[in-house]
Parts: structure tokens; C-alpha cells; sequence
């Protein structure tokens, strides 16, 4: 095949190379075209199958209550991962806003609403998923399914065209979908969501007062449940920072990373590996070995945390010394929003702080904030000698929720963890347990 052929093949109209994989549409037009007919032929099947599949006999009752099963026992999965983490979903919102805009229009304005939309949205979905697993309202509970999923797909669909942001969060931290696992996922509930539609019309008795009991028992229940998780770190913690985790493989200070390159003998084609100290620096063997490839090895100390890091005031990184805590235990607050810090969280530090002093604990503050503001908070709240580091804004959120949180580490593993609210169990910790190498 010439070497135009394969041009041919492997560009577009505009010249432009086309993705691994074949045939791609020329332009957005095209694609969006492509979608349209997509849907558009999903859309015919249902339709000429219609009579058939949505008049009411036993096989299709049957049909029915399996659609609504699976949907809503997606939603409840779906609702509670979320629930478990409210906060966590409320950042993943407050992504969205800031990521996306529609022909000009911005969200940003609505990001103090993200833990309302949070918090609204986790219970519309259990209270979705609730009501289709118990018959309850089943036209307004159609309605709302369809509206949602019709939300759900063509909002996953641009995520999974724009990559704007890289995990919808669905499933909260505990189950992990790219965007275009997501977007099919989505695609497999609109089946069972058009037919619970197209049936909505079915007869039923009446229980109107057995449905409102439903409703109101269901959201209570998550609203709750969300408000525990808010006021207390989540019930369970899906990230990397859960209590028990080793956050770093190697605890050895003198462990350094290596660096070695590869040689090929001009002459007999021998190969050489050896560590890139090694190297001979004679003009002879230089001129009788050639240079294949360099490879690095995987920093010893490296966090097992996505950006994570702690830096010092000058500027050099402590991660080792603070995650690793090798010496004994230390007692890290974490502040991911400093201005937003209340007076019962000011107070917890302070009285940890003091705790910390009388009994020798190693206590310092992780913070994404300036400096400036860090010593202005510390000057205002009569805190002025606590040590403090610097991290990633996400990467201390992932750590703790709670702003102010604390967290105890030794040996590079998790020990324990608490919300502000609760600091008396912080001073209930046998710090003194943990002060062998242990």
C-alpha cells in the first residue's frame, strides 16, 4: 500500500488523523447527527413494539416489576454511596459548576448551593428509587424517572465528549465509571425507564395514604442519614485515607530512588544495565558503548494519595517526615477552606492544641491556605505556634471532610480519624500506646 493510501485511510476530509479504531464523523454536526439517529432508531423499536409489550397481561406485569427492580435498586445503590458522603458529592456539583457553561453561560454563581443541590439530589434519588420498588405514585414517580434519566444521559453524554470532568461520581467514591462507562450505563437504564413510562397508564388501586407514609419515611430517612454523614466523617470511607491504610510503601528515611541506563556494546552487541552512578567516565569505553535507554524507579516515599503532598514554609517537601511519622505518632489538623473554619471548629484546635502540650503529641495543621492567612488565623484565634504545612485543596478534602478534621498517623498508616465535632474522642486516643515502633 503507497504511502498516500495510507494517508487516505488514516485522515479525514479536513486532513486531519482519525482515532485508533476506524470511520470517526467529520465534524461535531456529524456526530451529533450520528446520536440523533441513535436515539432516534432506539425510539422506532420501542415504538413498533409498542401495542405489544405494553398491554397489561401477566408476561408483561412480570416485565414491569423487574424494569422497576433493577432501576430502583440502581437509584437506592446510586443514592446511598452518595449519601454516605453528601460532602463529597456537594465538591463533585461544585465541579461541574466551575468546569461547565452553556453558550456563554456560567455556573459559578451557584456554587454556594451545592451542598443543598447535594443533598436534594441524593434524596430525590432514593425516594425515585424507594418508590419504584414499592409501587408508590406510579405515574409521578414515572415522570420523575424519565426526567432524570433524560438529565442523566445527555449530561453524561457531553461529559464523556467535553472530558471537562473526568468522574461523574455516581456512585460516590465507591464505585469509580470513566465517563463513557457512565454514559452506557445510563444508555442500559433507558430501556427499563421507557417501558415503566409507557406503562404508567396500567390500573391500580388507589393507597394514597400508603404512599405518602412511603414518600415521607423515605426522604426522612436519607435526609438523616445525609445530615450524620455531614456532621461526622461518612459512616463508611471509600477513599484512600480510611482508617488502617498504609499511605506509603516504604518507611525506610535512608531508601532513595534509582536511576539506571542501559549500554549496547558497538562491537559485539553486548548490553549493559548498571546504576546511572556507575558509569564509567573513561573516553575509551565511552566510545565503545552506546546509550540505549535511562529508566527511573518509583519514588520510595511516594503518597498512595493522587497529588498529594505536604510542603513546608520553606518550601521544601516534608511528606515523609509528616505522613510517614516514623518517630512517633503526629496529630495533623487538616483546613481545606480556612475562612469558612466556625467557632466550634476554632475551639476544637485550640483544645487539641493544648491536649497535645500537655502530653507531648507532635500536632501540626495541613492547610491549602496562603500563608498570610494561615498566620492572620492563627494570630485571630490565639494559636500562634502551631506548626503548619501546605497541601493540594483537593487532596486534603479526599484526606478529611470535616474543616477543620483531624487525623492521627504513624508508621505512614492510618490510626484514626475524627470530625471537629467529636474532639473529645480525639483526646481519648492512647497517643502513648503508639509511641513504639509499632
Amino acid at each position: 500500500m503507497s504511502d498516500e493510501q495510507k494517508k487516505v485511510l488514516t485522515t479525514n476530509s479536513t486532513g486531519n488523523p482519525l482515532p485508533a479504531g476506524g470511520q470517526q464523523p467529520e465534524n461535531k454536526n456529524e456526530f451529533w447527527k450520528s446520536v440523533g439517529r441513535f436515539f432516534a432508531s432506539i425510539g422506532g423499536i420501542f415504538a413498533s413494539m409498542h401495542k405489544t409489550i405494553t398491554q397489561e397481561t401477566r408476561g408483561t406485569s412480570a416485565l414491569r416489576v423487574i424494569c422497576s427492580w433493577f432501576v430502583g435498586l440502581v437509584f437506592i445503590f446510586s443514592s446511598i454511596t452518595k449519601g454516605i458522603d453528601p460532602l463529597g458529592t456537594a465538591y463533585k456539583v461544585e465541579e461541574y459548576m466551575t468546569a461547565w457553561d452553556f453558550f456563554g453561560i456560567s455556573f459559578t454563581g451557584f456554587v454556594p448551593l451545592a451542598p443543598f443541590l447535594s443533598m436534594a439530589l441524593i434524596t430525590l434519588e432514593f425516594l425515585v428509587g424507594v418508590m419504584l420498588l414499592t409501587g408508590s405514585f406510579r405515574k409521578l414517580t414515572s415522570w420523575l424517572l424519565l426526567l432524570m434519566m433524560t438529565f442523566f444521559t445527555f449530561t453524561t453524554l457531553y461529559d464523556a465528549i467535553s472530558n471537562k470532568v473526568s468522574d461523574c461520581g455516581c456512585f460516590g467514591d465507591a464505585v469509580k465509571l470513566t465517563n463513557w462507562q457512565t454514559f452506557w450505563k445510563n444508555i442500559i437504564l433507558d430501556v427499563p425507564t421507557l417501558y415503566i413510562f409507557a406503562t404508567r397508564k396500567w390500573p391500580r388501586k388507589k393507597k394514597f395514604e400508603r404512599d405518602i407514609i412511603i414518600a415521607i419515611l423515605a426522604i426522612t430517612a436519607m435526609v438523616l442519614f445525609g445530615l450524620r454523614n455531614i456532621n461526622n466523617e461518612p459512616i463508611i470511607d471509600f477513599r484512600p485515607w480510611k482508617i488502617g491504610n498504609v499511605m506509603m510503601d516504604n518507611i525506610d528515611p535512608d531508601a532513595q530512588m534509582t536511576c539506571t541506563v542501559t549500554y549496547k556494546n558497538k562491537a559485539t552487541g553486548e548490553f549493559k544495565t548498571m546504576d546511572s552512578s556507575e558509569i564509567p567516565v573513561d573516553s575509551v569505553w565511552q566510545a565503545e558503548w552506546e546509550w540505549v535507554g535511562t529508566e527511573n524507579s518509583e519514588d520510595p516515599h511516594l503518597i498512595k494519595a493522587d497529588g498529594f503532598f505536604v510542603q513546608g514554609t520553606d518550601g521544601q517537601d516534608y511528606s515523609f517526615e509528616v505522613i510517614g511519622a516514623i518517630d512517633g505518632p503526629i496529630l495533623i489538623t487538616t483546613i481545606h477552606h480556612i475562612k469558612d473554619v466556625n467557632e466550634q471548629g476554632v475551639a476544637a484546635i485550640a483544645d487539641i492544641k493544648k491536649m497535645a502540650e500537655e502530653r507531648g503529641v507532635t500536632f501540626v495543621m495541613l492547610t491549602n491556605a496562603e500563608q498570610k492567612d494561615v498566620e492572620e488565623f492563627l494570630q485571630k484565634n490565639n494559636l500562634e505556634g502551631l506548626e503548619y504545612y501546605f497541601g493540594d485543596e483537593k487532596g486534603i478534602m479526599a484526606m478529611m471532610r470535616s474543616n477543620p478534621g483531624f487525623i492521627v498517623m504513624r508508621n505512614a498508616r492510618v490510626k484514626d480519624k475524627w470530625h471537629y465535632r467529636n474532639v473529645e474522642k480525639v483526646k481519648e486516643f492512647p497517643f502513648e500506646d503508639y509511641r513504639c515502633n509499632y
